[in-house]
Formats: structure tokens, C-alpha cells, sequence
């Protein structure tokens, strides 16, 4: 399949703890307002970063409200979410939205040791959106070069990570630039933005789209509420240009 280009926006949005109803309300506004054709969201972004929120599954009802904003702009939005999954095991993990409903996309492989309550899941994903292949991680995944080599095995185009870090951490940039330099492939990293639990009274928030040379194309500020979105174009065409938005 010949790729067109295609529109990619990270978000942070404002995050009620525990709170699925509000949460999945302000995923859907940040996805009208995105105006891409992917929509990713950080680690957990369905219920905050709270490691005793109930699991939920990709047929939850209330699930329908990205779902909708999903069909009437044609996106297809990850979304973060303790998710409930095979043989009663439950999983950190990133459901894949569109408008015709969800489905666990990837599954967090490198818990830490204080998400003891979760399994690791089962290895790397990739998710195909137009012939652009995405390849999936979050967060702790992120620190081992062996997930994203495993996932560029799979023949991934752009690395997509759903993170948090607390403010003042470069890790998600310094990882990016890392897996540039060892695939030569797009970055879009989703950061969480604002305070949730797990000690992180203050997350870095900075979500950002990184080119194959390296090249920080767009990037968010600190603050909940905000998003940014870039096209992605393939080789022939000419260079990539990003902008920032307001969610």
C-alpha cells in the first residue's frame, strides 16, 4: 500500500482520577479538537495513574463517548486504561478507538515493581493506520532499547508511547532520540500532564513528535488541556511541518 501522508496529534488531557465518565467526555472533545487522523493519549489517561482503578474492558459502555467524537472525525484514538484481560489477568494497556468501537491495541511489557498488580503483556504490537505501521509502548517500556528493537522487527514506521514522568525528567526525549538514532523511525510521544497518583503530584507533561533525523517537529507545553499535531509524510514527499493546539 502506497502511504499518504497522515496527521498525528499527542494529547494531555485534564484527567479526573478514577472518574471513566468525565475522562472518556474530555478524550472525545481532545479528539474533535485534534483534527488528526491519530490521537494519542498518555499512560492510564482513562482513569489517572490510580494503580487500585478498577480494570475496565474494551466493551465498556462508557467507552461510547470516543467512540462517537472517533466516527465523526474519522480518527482513531489510544487510549490508556487499566484494562481487564484473559484468564482474569489485568494489564496496563492501550486500546485502540475508532468508530466502530475498541479493542486492546497493546499491553504494557515492563511493569514496574509498584504495578505488581498487573501482568506484563505478552510482547511488542504494532497497529496498522493507513498502511503507517505503529509500533506501541508505555512508559517503562520506553528505558529498554531490546522492546523497541523487537517492535522495529515487526516493521514499524513511527514509535508511539503512551508515558508519564514527573516534571523536570527528560526521559522521554532522551529515549526518543535513542530509538531515531537506532531505527531511524518517527516518534510520538503522549505525556501525562497535571497531577494524578503514584506520587506524581507533578507530571512533565511536553508530549512531542520527533522526525527520522531527529528533528523536534512539535511539541506541548507543561500544562493539562493541551495537544499538539503534526503531519507525517513519507520520503517523497516534502518536509514535515507541525503545530500546536489548545484541547
Amino acid at each position: 500500500m502506497r502511504r499518504q501522508p497522515i496527521v498525528v496529534a499527542v494529547a494531555q488531557p485534564r484527567t479526573i482520577g478514577y472518574d471513566v465518565v468525565a475522562n472518556a467526555a474530555a478524550h472525545a472533545d481532545t479528539i474533535r479538537a485534534a483534527r488528526a487522523r491519530v490521537v494519542v493519549f498518555p499512560e492510564m489517561s482513562l482513569t489517572g495513574y490510580e494503580l487500585d482503578a478498577p480494570a475496565i474492558t474494551a466493551a465498556d459502555p462508557r467507552l461510547a463517548p470516543i467512540v462517537e467524537a472517533c466516527a465523526e472525525t474519522g480518527a482513531t484514538a489510544l487510549v490508556g486504561a487499566p484494562v481487564r484481560g484473559d484468564a482474569g489477568r489485568e494489564h496496563i494497556a492501550l486500546l485502540a478507538v475508532d468508530g466502530g468501537g475498541a479493542r486492546v491495541a497493546y499491553d504494557k511489557v515492563h511493569v514496574h515493581d509498584s504495578e505488581e498488580r498487573f501482568s506484563p503483556g505478552d510482547g511488542p504490537a504494532v497497529l496498522d493506520v493507513e498502511g503507517w505501521r505503529l509500533g506501541l509502548a508505555i512508559c517503562r517500556d520506553t528505558a529498554f532499547p531490546e522492546h523497541d528493537a523487537a517492535t522495529a522487527a515487526l516493521g514499524m514506521d513511527v514509535y508511539v508511547a503512551a508515558v508519564l514522568d514527573h516534571a523536570g525528567q527528560a526521559h522521554s526525549a532522551e529515549r526518543a532520540r535513542r530509538v531515531i538514532a537506532d531505527h531511524q523511525v518517527w516518534v510520538a510521544t503522549a505525556s501525562y500532564a497535571g497531577s494524578t497518583g503514584g506520587g506524581f503530584d507533578r507530571a512533565a507533561g511536553a508530549s512531542a513528535v520527533w522526525a527520522p533525523d531527529g528533528t523536534l517537529l512539535a511539541q506541548a507545553g507543561a500544562e493539562p488541556g493541551e495537544l499538539v499535531r503534526t503531519t507525517l509524510v513519507p520520503a517523497r514527499h516534502k518536509a514535515p511541518s507541525g503545530r500546536s493546539a489548545n484541547g
